[in-house]
């Protein structure tokens, strides 16, 4: 290990401005890390926990596999440490930990809190969910005195439908596992601006960093516009595809994306959905009612390779979910040029800036802006492309080796802090 001095110490007290790499900015600008040291080691040996993995796939699965790859580009160690799963199968550098089926209707699964030898060798832990995996982390980091890093990716009080108690109270129940695991983290990571006021209200008070997560921009943009993808959805050659791609759950609106679909009574258009859920059965019945079911493809999971052609070949993207901390498949819908209508939130607002079409949660609304931008009515695709390269993984990736280095920094100076992580137990 050896230890450096960052631009902006070197020119502490100069008056000079410290010099930026071309095409970089810096993003870690808050108070407790200006002025500061940064370790920098040969290679972090990174423990990523998650509660969820492959062959699961959404977007927090789809956020670590990108960094990890960043991270073994690089020269990193990157290890998954996630829950079994039937039919998962063995892979480098993933450790699966043993399992039990939750008595949900999930393929998600109950981590049994046991963490084998070959995962204790980290040099830094990064903990993807407060969940029982993500407790293991956090234990371990405590064990081995270094740092916790902890990624939040999921609102979980937008989930208490999930589980058979009072809703209000399960909420209450999710914000405090949220305050009290991130408050024992070093560094709370964010996606979004909206991501770090709402810790903030919720009552964190370690310092938060905002990076987002982070796709292969490349692959999205280089998706090609294809006939027999279209035909293979039910699109005609004069029809225009109406994409909308996420999980089909409860807590993503989906519902309020068909009403809007329906509302804007564009004959010449047809709804896909890409992706799969316990409510596909819900939602195709409430196709029927509104009577679009002729126009609507329920096309369920496509293999993520796929999906560049898919956005590509897509008209305009539908986004209806208010419950995303980021919405990686705006980022997707971005680099693949895509005009966006989505329902406006502040997360959505930080994602998609101005390249993106929004109406208020409300399905008149939102049909009105489909409408529109059916009609070409939407910001410059080059603008959203451009826009995209903001969450190039490459580039988030550099981001998040920042957030390590000031990690490890402020676990060094605060001593006091290598045993903060005894009060989750």
């Amino acid at each position: 290990m050896r230890q450096i001095v960052d631009e902006e110490t070197r020119h502490a007290g100069t008056g000079q401005e410290p010099k930026q790499r071309p095409g970089r900015q810096r993003h870690l600008q808050a108070s407790w890390l200006r002025p500061r040291q940064l370790f920098v080691v040969s290679a972090w040996r990174v423990g990523l926990f998650t509660e969820v993995y492959r062959p699961i796939q959404n977007g927090v699965v789809a956020s670590v596999d990108a960094l990890a790859h960043t991270l073994r580009a690089r020269g990193h160690n990157a290890t998954i440490v996630a829950p079994a799963m039937p039919g998962s199968g063995v892979a480098q550098d993933l450790v699966r930990l043993p399992s039990l089926p939750l008595p949900t209707r999930t393929a998600y699964r109950l981590t049994i809190p046991y963490l084998p030898r070959a995962v204790r060798t980290l040099s830094i832990v990064h903990a993807h969910s407060p969940f029982v995996t993500g407790a293991l982390g956090a234990w371990h980091a405590r064990r081995g005195r270094i740092p916790l890093v902890f990624t939040y990716h999921t609102q979980l009080e937008a989930y208490a439908h999930y589980v058979p108690f009072d809703a209000r109270l399960t909420r209450g129940a999710a914000a405090l596992l949220t305050r009290t695991y991130a408050n024992v983290a070093d560094i709370v990571v964010v996606p979004t601006t909206a991501m770090e006021r709402r810790l903030r209200d919720l009552g964190v008070c370690v310092p938060i960093s905002i990076v987002p997560s982070g796709i292969d921009v490349a692959t999205f943009a280089c998706g090609r516009r294809r006939d027999d993808v279209r035909a293979r959805f039910g699109v005609g050659p004069c029809e225009k595809l109406v994409l909308a791609v996420g999980r089909l759950g409860r807590e993503k609106n989906v519902e309020l994306a068909l009403e809007a679909f329906a509302r804007a009574n564009i004959s010449s258009a047809r709804l896909v959905l890409v992706g799969d859920g316990i409510y596909r059965g819900a939602l195709e019945a409430r196709a029927r009612q509104l009577g679009i079911t002729p126009r609507t493809t329920f096309a369920r999971e496509l293999p993520r390779d796929a999906l560049p052609d898919a956005y590509a070949s897509a008209d305009a993207f539908l986004f209806a979910s208010r419950s995303e901390t980021q919405g990686l498949v705006l980022v997707e819908a971005l680099a693949a040029g895509l005009p966006i209508v989505a329902v406006d939130t502040p997360q959505t607002r930080d994602v998609v800036g101005a390249w993106g079409v929004f109406a208020a949660a409300d399905a008149r609304e939102l049909a009105a802006a489909l409408g529109r931008v059916l009609d070409g009515a939407s910001p410059a695709r080059e603008g959203g492309r451009r826009r995209a390269w903001d969450f190039d993984a490459a580039r988030c990736g550099e981001r998040m080796l920042d957030v390590y280095a000031a990690a490890f920094e402020r676990r060094r100076r605060s001593p006091a802090l290598r045993g903060a992580v005894a009060s989750l137990h």
